[in-house]
């Protein structure tokens, strides 16, 4: 357990698992790419002791394995499991009664309610240009928090066991943002998705008529910063979890109304604006930018720190990186909650190479008729199952839900990609198995559908005997006879192809792509085919995991399913679109889409050379 940030880096260190780079580095792109680069290559924790333009240190990376995330949490990771275990379900808890388990889940209970401890008089006053302005892409907004610890309540006087702590991108410069002058603290933008906790305590501030006090810390231990993207359920706060998860009770004390956690490096303060300002861009985690919009922001009162305090930060871009090592590590942590939320669900997979929400792939039951044969069974449960996803949690942000019956298939499992695809693929009924939601919210960093937040999400569901055989037969395409602009067809997985689009009109070319397909004798064995703007690296005989990934990451973060599906021979069954297979996905690149991520040359060069010089990575 730590009581400090700091505490955890010397621990690190002393294990071998942290780097310090004596050299100054730029916090315009370089420290990122830097960070970025340490991820890419299993490379250690980074401490920065000379960050340009800041008095303060920073740490990257501190996250960057799964080793080192188990080495952290090493003294209470199965005390938490067993308490989540017990929370989850108590009956079947004691029904494989532990005694180490039940020991393990009280002492990790024990440490779950906050304490009172310290005061203002621990910490310094500092600004929020004195902050190290990481800017992480080349068309970011300004610089961002990326590890904030966004703490708010439902009312000053709600007890802390109502406080909300989530993990929203900060923005501390750029834009329309007021820069700190005399008594004036400053702006920050604060860009909290849809659906996210945060939202019921604005709008019960805002019907009150009243600004909402908002509490950022940054740093402080590291299950603290675990615990902000903790889906925790509604009403039960993060500050639990981070007491649990650190083997120590979150230490906090109240100043003007503002929770303050006194282990924390850094602590802003400030009120929820009446009126919003633009917010980004920013390169997200899907591997794009997000735009710029109008988000709320904070009139800044107060920035604390620790003497000595450091500032951690973490970089995102296309998956995966240090942020997917989160989903995992909780995802095991959390994994008996979603049986015991949702009966009937046996697991549930957020493909992260697939830029985690645009794609889930899940396992439920199908016992509506038990009687049934397998040549009659058809998805009934499932579609009740799929619509429980939809309102649950994060799963809710999912834009494809691929559902499979679990009573077909009992060793499935959703995180062998390729097998649930055939699993599904080789029984989903064309005409009755796709469900569509053809106008509804989306994630907020997903830029595929209408406008910001609207789009449409499709549901795939399977039950049943299987309805084709699926083939991965590269010489099979030798037959298929693809009209003009269409080339360099490639098999993805069995029964999915990619199909490379070389022309200029991204809404042109899918009738004639359709017909050509229905011609094709293997139309049925494979019912998947994605439009995509390169299939050079999609390769399956290459048995290469970079391949399924491009295909995955191109497929669902490029697609919105009411706009960019198409299928040979489409109609309308009592108001439900049926095709013949193959299903059509036109995951091209729209107009209406973000950039891709990328930085120059010179800058990956310049961050391999200061990692090579600080004895890490290979030569530039």
């Amino acid at each position: 357990m730590y009581n400090s940030l700091e505490q955890a880096l010397l621990d690190l260190e002393k294990a071998g698992m942290l780097k310090r780079i004596h050299e100054e580095v730029d916090t315009y792109l370089e420290m990122a790419e830097i960070a970025r680069e340490a991820f890419d290559n299993n490379g250690p924790a980074l401490l920065f002791e000379k960050v340009k333009g800041s008095k303060f240190q920073a740490a990257a990376n501190i996250f960057g394995s799964r080793e080192r995330i188990e080495f952290l949490f090493r003294d209470t990771l199965k005390s938490t499991q067993a308490a989540v275990q017990f929370k989850s379900n108590p009956v079947e808890f004691f029904k494989r009664f532990n005694p180490a388990e039940l020991t393990r889940a009280a002492f990790a209970g024990m440490r779950a309610l906050p304490k009172k401890s310290g005061s203002i008089r621990d910490f310094e006053e500092c600004t929020l240009a004195d902050l190290p302005q990481i800017v992480s892409w080349p068309e970011d907004g300004g610089a961002f928090i990326t590890l904030p610890q966004v703490a708010t309540r439902p009312s000053e006087n709600a007890g802390i066991l109502q406080t909300n702590v989530g993990m929203y991108r900060v923005q501390i410069s750029g834009n329309d943002y007021q820069k700190a002058e005399g008594v004036f603290c400053g702006e920050c933008g604060l860009h909290y998705q849809i659906k996210r906790d945060i939202a019921r305590h604005h709008q019960k501030a805002i019907d009150e008529g009243r600004p909402l006090k908002v509490s950022i810390f940054i740093g402080g231990a590291p299950a603290h910063t675990i615990a902000a993207v903790m889906p925790m359920p509604e009403n039960l706060s993060e500050l639990v979890f981070a007491g649990m998860l650190g083997g120590r009770r979150f230490r906090y004390f109240i100043h003007d109304g503002y929770v303050i956690s006194s282990d924390a490096d850094f602590c802003i303060l400030g009120e929820m604006a009446s009126d919003l300002k633009p917010e980004g861009p920013f390169g997200d985690h899907v591997g794009y930018y997000s735009g710029k919009h109008p988000f709320p922001y904070l009139n800044v009162k107060k920035v604390l720190c620790k003497k000595g305090a450091i500032y951690p930060f973490t970089v995102v871009g296309r998956p995966p990186k240090e942020d997917t090592l989160f989903g995992e590590f909780i995802h095991e942590i959390t994994r008996p909650m979603v049986p015991a939320s949702i009966p009937g669900v046996h697991a549930v997979h957020a493909v992260d190479a697939a830029g985690v929400h645009p794609l889930c792939l899940a396992l439920g039951s199908e016992r509506f008729r038990p009687y049934a044969s397998p040549a009659e069974r058809e998805p009934m449960e499932l579609l009740k199952t799929a619509n429980a996803l939809l309102g649950f949690n994060q799963v809710s942000l999912s834009k494809y839900l691929m559902l499979a019956a679990k009573e077909d298939c009992p060793n499935l499992n959703v995180n062998d990609i390729p097998a649930f695809f055939t699993h599904l693929l080789e029984r989903v009924d064309f005409k009755r198995d796709l469900h569509f939601q053809t106008s509804t919210t989306i994630d907020t960093l997903d830029y595929t559908g209408t406008s910001l937040n609207h789009g449409s999400k499709l549901v795939m569901v399977a039950a049943g005997a299987k309805r084709r055989e699926l083939r991965k037969f590269a010489s099979d395409l030798n037959s298929l006879q693809l009209p003009a602009n269409f080339t360099n067809a490639r098999i993805a997985m069995s029964g999915v192809i990619a199909i490379q689009w070389i022309g200029s009109d991204v809404n042109s070319g899918i009738n004639e792509l359709r017909e050509a397909l229905a011609r094709w004798e293997f139309h049925e064995n494979y019912p998947w085919v994605s439009i995509v703007d390169d299939t050079s690296t999609i390769n399956l005989e290459a048995n290469d995991c970079q391949s399924l990934n491009d295909f995955l990451w191109m497929t669902f973060t490029r697609s919105n399913p009411a706009q960019d599906i198409y299928g040979v021979n489409e109609h309308f069954i009592d108001k439900h679109w049926a095709i013949d297979a193959p299903m059509i996905v036109d995951a091209r690149i729209k107009p209406r889409h973000q950039k891709v991520l990328s930085v120059s040359t010179q800058v990956k060069t310049r961050a391999k050379q200061i990692l090579q010089k600080a004895g890490i990575g290979r030569s530039a």
